[in-house]
C-alpha cells in the first residue's frame, strides 16, 4: 500500500467530460449456474455475495432445496410484497441462521425475537425512534459529525485514514449519544465499535444443523472470539444502562430513558434490566453498524465520481454551517446519494424468514419450516427493474427520476412489512447529515492501488479496511469535477471485480 502523498495529486485537475460516463463499482463475478452444494456452502462461509448466477438478477422468483430445507426466493417487487406484507404472519420468523449468529450477541432483542414477545417489545420500541421524533433525535448527528469535520480538517492529508473505521466510530459516538446521552460517549463507542467488528469476523456464517431439519434446541457452537466479543458490548451496555437509569446521568434525554419510561402492554410493567440491555443492543447495532457501512461505500463511491462529488459538495457548501435536521429539504442531491448507495450496497443484502406455518407464494405452496428470503443485492440490481442496474447514478432518487417509477418494493434497504427497520428514517437522516457535514472540510481519495471488494457476513462491507486520503478543501487541486489517481484505481477494481 502506498502511504506517501504523490505531489501529482496537488496538481490542478483536468476539466471533466461533458457527459461522463456513471462510475461502475466492484461486484463479484456472476457464475452462469449455481456451483455443487460443497462449493455453495464453503463460499457461504466466506460471504453470502460470492456465488448469484446470472440468472437470479432477472427472474421473478426461485426455488431450491438444500438438504432438508425448502429455499424460496422472492425477487420480485410482486413476490417481495406477497410473502412479507399479505402473508408476514406465516413468513414473519428470523430464519434459525441468523437467530442463532445473533442470539449471543442481541439475546431475546426485537431483531430476532418474534410472535407474542416480538409485539410486545415492538410497542414499547417502535415509538422512541418514530419518525416524528426526529428533530429532537439529531442534534447529536449535528454535534458529533461537526466535532469529527474539525478533526479531519487538522489532519495531516498525507496520512490515510481507514474510512470504514472512521465511519464505524463517527455513527457508534451518534448512537451512544442518542440511547445514552450526551455525557456518555467516547470510549464506550470506540469498544462496542471493536468488539463488533470481531463478532463479525468470528461467527459462524452456516447453520447446518437447521438445514439438516434438525430443531433449534440443538446447541449450535460460537467460536470463543465470538462469545468474547459479544460480552465485552454486553458490560459496555450494562454499564451505560446502569449509570442512566440510577440517576447520575442527570435528567438529560436519552433512548434509554424513554424505553424505561414506556411500559410493556402485556406486563403493564416497565421492561426488565435484561431486555434493556438486548433491546440497547440492538438498537446500537442497527444505529451504527449498518450507518457507517453505508457511509463508507459512499465515500468511495464519491471519490470514484467527481462530479457527482462535485454536486454534492456545491450542495453541501450553500448551507450555512454543518448541516443540521432543518437543512434536510435542501440536501436532495445528498440524500439521493445516500440512496443510491444503499442500493448498490444494501448494509444487510439478504432479508431470510422461516415459514412459521403452510403457505402459498406465487401459487405454489410452500411448506412449514421452508426458508423465504428476499435478497436486496439482487432486487436493487435486478435488469428488468432499473436501467445500468450496476452503475453508480443518484439522480435516479431524485424527484421525478427512475426510481420514483418503480414499484413500491423494488428497493427494500430497511427491510419490509411488519418488520420493517424502527430506525430507518433516523439512519436515513444521519447519513445525509454525516455526509454533507464532513464534505465541506474535506474530498476523500482512495489510496492509491487499494482493491475494494464487497463481502457480506452479517452486513455487507468494503472489505476489512478502506484506506483513504483526506485532501483540505482548500488544498490546491482538490476535486471540483477532475479525476485523480485513487480513481483510477478504483476504476481498475471495479473492472477486475465486475
Amino acid at each position: 500500500m502506498n502511504n506517501s502523498f504523490p505531489s501529482a495529486m496537488l496538481a490542478a485537475p483536468a476539466e471533466p467530460e461533458a457527459e461522463a460516463a456513471p462510475f461502475v463499482p466492484p461486484h463479484p463475478p456472476r457464475p452462469r449456474r449455481l456451483p455443487p452444494l460443497r462449493e455453495l456452502l464453503r463460499s457461504l462461509r466466506r460471504s453470502f455475495l460470492d456465488f448469484w448466477p446470472q440468472a437470479c438478477f432477472e427472474r421473478e422468483i426461485l426455488r431450491r432445496r438444500v438438504l432438508m430445507r425448502d429455499i424460496i426466493i422472492c425477487n420480485s417487487p410482486a413476490t417481495v410484497q406477497e410473502a412479507f406484507v399479505d402473508n408476514a404472519r406465516v413468513f414473519e420468523r428470523k430464519s434459525p441462521q441468523m437467530r442463532h449468529a445473533l442470539r449471543p450477541l442481541l439475546g431475546d432483542g426485537l431483531f430476532i425475537s418474534d410472535g407474542a414477545l416480538w409485539k410486545e417489545r415492538r410497542r414499547v420500541v417502535a415509538p422512541v425512534t418514530h419518525v416524528s421524533r426526529l428533530a429532537a433525535l439529531t442534534p447529536p448527528i449535528t454535534e458529533a459529525a461537526a466535532e469529527r469535520a474539525a478533526a479531519w480538517s487538522r489532519r495531516d492529508p498525507a496520512q490515510p485514514i481507514d474510512m470504514l473505521a472512521e465511519m464505524g466510530h463517527l455513527t457508534a459516538e451518534i448512537i451512544c449519544r442518542t440511547i445514552f446521552g450526551r455525557q456518555l460517549g467516547g470510549g464506550a463507542a470506540a469498544t462496542v465499535v471493536s468488539a463488533f467488528a470481531e463478532y463479525q469476523r468470528a461467527v459462524a456464517q452456516t447453520d447446518l444443523i437447521s438445514l439438516l431439519g434438525l430443531p433449534d434446541w440443538v446447541p449450535r457452537w460460537q467460536p470463543r472470539r465470538a462469545r468474547r466479543a459479544s460480552q465485552r458490548i454486553q458490560a459496555v451496555l450494562d454499564g451505560l444502562i446502569e449509570h442512566v437509569l440510577s440517576g447520575r446521568a442527570g435528567d438529560e434525554a436519552s433512548l434509554i430513558r424513554s424505553m424505561a419510561e414506556g411500559i410493556n402492554p402485556a406486563t403493564g410493567r416497565p421492561m426488565e434490566k435484561e431486555a434493556f440491555r438486548n433491546e440497547a443492543a440492538v438498537l446500537f447495532m442497527a444505529g451504527h453498524e449498518t450507518t457507517a457501512n453505508t457511509l463508507a461505500w459512499a465515500w468511495y463511491l464519491l471519490s470514484q465520481s467527481p462530479p457527482v462529488l462535485a454536486r454534492l459538495q456545491a450542495e453541501a457548501d450553500a448551507l450555512d454551517g454543518p448541516a443540521r435536521f432543518a437543512d434536510l429539504d435542501r440536501l436532495r442531491y445528498t440524500r439521493a446519494v445516500v440512496e443510491e448507495t444503499l442500493r448498490l450496497y444494501p448494509p444487510v443484502p439478504l432479508l431470510a424468514r422461516e415459514a412459521v406455518a403452510e403457505g402459498e407464494i406465487d401459487g405454489q405452496a410452500v411448506r412449514k419450516g421452508s426458508l423465504v428470503i428476499a435478497v436486496p443485492w439482487l432486487l436493487h440490481r435486478h435488469r428488468k427493474l432499473w436501467q445500468e442496474p450496476d452503475a453508480f447514478r443518484p439522480e435516479r432518487f431524485l424527484p421525478g427520476g427512475e426510481a420514483a417509477t418503480k414499484p413500491r418494493y423494488a428497493w427494500i434497504p430497511f427491510a419490509i412489512g411488519p418488520r420493517v427497520c424502527t430506525g430507518a428514517a433516523f439512519g436515513l437522516t444521519e447519513a445525509v447529515l454525516c455526509l454533507a457535514t464532513l464534505a465541506r472540510v474535506v474530498t476523500p481519495w482512495l489510496v492509491p492501488g487499494t482493491v475494494v471488494y464487497p463481502v457480506c457476513r452479517l452486513t455487507l462491507r468494503p472489505g476489512d479496511t478502506l484506506p483513504m486520503l483526506l485532501v483540505p478543501r482548500g488544498a490546491a487541486g482538490h476535486a471540483q469535477g477532475g479525476v485523480q489517481p485513487g480513481v483510477q484505481a478504483g476504476a481498475q477494481a471495479g473492472t477486475r471485480h465486475g
